[in-house]
This record gives C-alpha cells, structure tokens and sequence, in this order.
C-alpha cells in the first residue's frame, strides 16, 4: 500500500507541480509552507480510511441488502457497468453534497471538517488534509444511497467494482478542484466542479457556506448554494 500511494504521489506531482508553476492563480513557493503536513494526511487518510470504513460499510450492506426488494436489486444489477457507474455518481453525489454541507451546518462536525479548510495555502496536495473522521463521514453519506438503491451491491457473485470507482473519480477529481490554477472554463464550469468553483469555498468569509459539490454543481444550484461569479479572477480566495 504505501508503496502504490508513493508512486500515486509522484505521478500526481508530475502532472500537477508544472501545471501551477505555468498557471498560478496564486504564486507559491513549490515547497511551500506545511507541504509536510499535506503529505502526512495523505498517507493517513488513505491507510486508515479503508479500514475505519470496512466494518460500518459491511453491516450497512448487509442490512440494506435485506431491506431493498430483490426487483429493485435485480434491476440496478442488471444495468450494465458503466450506467451503474454513471448512476452510482450521480447518486452518490448528492450524499456527497449533503455530508459536505452537514460539516459546515452541524457544529459538531464542523470541528473536525475545520481541518480541511485550515490550509493557509492551497495547491493540488490541499485536497488530502482532512481529519479521518470527516473523511469517514462524508464517504459514508455518498455510499449509503448507492446501496439503499442496490447501485452497489454486496452479495454479487463478483466483487463490485462500483464502490471503488466512485472513489477513484472522487478522489482524482478532487486534487484537481483544488489546484492552484488560474483556469476558467466558462459555460463549462455549470456542468462540473473546476478549480474556480471550489476556490470559492475556500475562502475565509462568507462564500465558504457555498459550492460544496465535489463534481455536480447542480445540485448546489438545486439547493440554493452555488456561488460562481463570471468574472475572471478569483480574489479573496486565501486564508487572511
């Protein structure tokens, strides 16, 4: 495992360091302040979150296995792989949002997402601090509506793979949302979650309340929390 999260890393840095040296919304030292920090809730997380996950996950399945009727589960595992991916996001994107959104409403929570946005500069590496439990979380919201309507499925005669690719999609999409880039997209950046949209949420005042999708800006629009101004430069987008 650690060395497969070391060569993610390089391959990572390979793509990412050019880019926000060629790019720079914000112009930052490549070793820039608590890199090491970033670097060591990236191992963590991604060691502990798996297993922290492995038993809560497991009973849900087995719980909602019971409780789905078989049509629906026999419909859902019918659908052939990549409509169940597309659906499985599109789904689980929204228990994404609300968990998201939830560490911000709920004071509780907010302690441990607190850690995530206490980064005083942001580049691509930023998108792995977060506190274990947060991280736990809101991976939960987005996983219990996929099995509640069996897009994950835990008793399949092979392993599901659906899980897994939403993770992956999350999580590589998620080092690019938060890369230090100047990038605009235009009409673009009201389909998917760009640099721009999520630079926003990072910031210090009160746009943080705004833009918590990880991908779907939709539902942000949907629940009245999308802020995304037109303009083309980002400021205030740093921690004071």
């Amino acid at each position: 495992d650690l060395l497969r999260l070391t060569l993610w890393l390089a391959l990572l840095t390979a793509i990412f360091m050019p880019l926000e040296r060629l790019f720079a919304l914000h112009p930052q030292p490549i070793l820039r302040r608590e890199v090491a920090v970033d670097l060591g809730y990236y191992f963590i997380n991604s060691l502990l979150t798996a297993a922290a996950l492995a038993l809560p996950l497991a009973l849900l399945a087995g719980l909602l296995h019971r409780l789905i009727p078989q049509p629906v589960l026999a419909f859902t595992g019918g659908l052939p792989f990549w409509a169940r991916v597309a659906a499985a996001y599109a789904v689980g994107e929204l228990g994404f949002y609300w968990g998201h959104r939830w560490s911000h409403e709920i004071p509780l929570l907010w302690r441990f997402h607190a850690v995530h946005h206490s980064p005083q500069e942001i580049d691509f590496l930023s998108s792995t601090r977060g506190h274990p439990v947060d991280v736990a979380f809101t991976r939960l919201c987005g996983f219990v509506p996929l099995y509640a309507i069996g897009l994950a499925q835990s008793h399949a005669a092979q392993p599901d793979l659906v899980p897994a690719m939403v993770v992956v999609i999350s999580t590589m999409w998620a080092f690019f949302v938060h890369a230090n880039l100047r990038w605009r997209f235009g009409w673009l950046e009201h389909l998917v979650s760009t640099p721009a949209f999520h630079r926003w949420h990072h910031t210090s005042d009160a746009h943080r309340d705004h833009n918590y999708a990880s991908l779907l800006p939709i539902y942000d629009r949907m629940f009245g929390t999308l802020y995304l101004p037109s303009t083309a430069t980002i400021e205030n987008t740093e921690h004071p």
